[in-house]
């Protein structure tokens, strides 16, 4: 089933912002499409717990692959009743199979949208939502052709990292010393082109002076060689 879509465009400078809604049998899912002009390729964000499609880092990051040339899509994986729940019970941020599946969703819309279709796909997931990312890549490995996780739980992906075949970057923050075992451990497992990144001194939510900029510099790289250059880092 291809979800319905909603857009409510606005201009900003050479990039169009669509606010879309996708249907599924759960409800709807909200997100914001960003196309800019002749885009050559498209990030899918895999928000992680408690946040959303209105999170400033990756907002921020967003917009550095916008001046690369990648349109972004940041899409809430909950619905509103699942995150109302969600927000009293933590049922839901950890459910990597819902994640999966609501990112599976996600890519197949991408792959029939008019403004996506054509374009290969990158996906970056933070905390809970980079081992939905992966999972997803796993599923769907001819369409994503890389994937980045910013401070995330790849480990919680599973045994999905053996199946993954899209080239991984990890990055974590020097002083998130409770992550940074867990995504050695992911990276063990990987059996694709990967790299972990260790940004020094920052923490879990990267907000030391440069730490955000860093990270977005290391995404736009990674999908900058992987997604637009169309290298193939299948071992």
């Amino acid at each position: 089933m291809i979800p319905s879509v909603h857009n409510g465009k606005a201009r900003l400078d050479s990039v169009v912002e669509h606010e879309v809604r996708l249907t599924i049998p759960a409800g709807v899912l909200h997100g914001t499409l960003a196309v800019p002009d002749h885009p050559v390729g498209v990030v899918l964000f895999a928000h992680g717990s408690g946040s959303s499609r209105f999170s400033a880092r990756n907002r921020a990051v967003a917009t550095s692959l916008h001046e690369a040339g990648f349109a972004t899509l940041l899409l809430d994986l909950l619905t509103d009743a699942e995150e109302q729940r969600d927000r009293v019970t933590r049922a839901h941020r950890f459910d990597i199979p819902l994640l999966t599946e609501r990112l599976v969703v996600a890519i197949d819309w991408l792959r029939a949208h008019a403004e996506t279709a054509s374009l290969p796909i990158g996906l970056f997931g933070a905390s809970t939502g980079a081992a939905g990312a992966l999972a997803a890549a796993a599923l769907r490995p001819d369409p994503v052709k890389a994937v980045v996780s910013r401070g995330g739980r790849p480990d919680l992906a599973g045994d999905a990292l053996a199946e993954v075949r899209a080239p991984t970057l990890l990055i974590v923050g020097g002083a998130d010393e409770p992550v940074i075992p867990l995504n050695r451990w992911a990276a063990e497992h990987l059996r694709v082109t990967h790299r972990l990144a260790i940004v020094p001194r920052a923490t879990h939510l990267f907000e030391e002076p440069g730490a955000l900029e860093r990270v977005a510099e290391l995404a736009r790289e990674w999908f900058l060689t992987f997604v637009h250059d169309g290298e193939d880092g299948r071992d």
